[in-house]
């Protein structure tokens, strides 16, 4: 029993691995799963986005720079 139960382990120990190297290596495996995943948890970007961003950077700078005139006009 002892013989057999070791060989079972050794067995296991060595095709585990193995296996999931194998399995991680599949190319169609990785596209579908992993990158299909990868688009899931980020999303592309949007093509308005940037344009959002723009706008976005645009307001903070003018209340920046009224902010600034606001500041420069109590202190004269």
């Amino acid at each position: 029993m002892g013989v057999k139960l070791e060989v079972f382990r050794m067995t296991i120990y060595l095709t585990f691995p193995v296996a999931m190297f194998w399995i991680a290596n599949q190319a169609e495996w990785f596209e579908d799963y992993v990158i299909q995943r990868k688009r899931e948890l980020w999303p592309p970007e949007k093509e308005d986005q940037p344009q959002e961003l723009e706008d976005f950077k645009e307001r903070i700078r003018k209340q920046r720079e009224e902010r600034l005139l606001r500041a420069a006009q109590q202190s004269s």
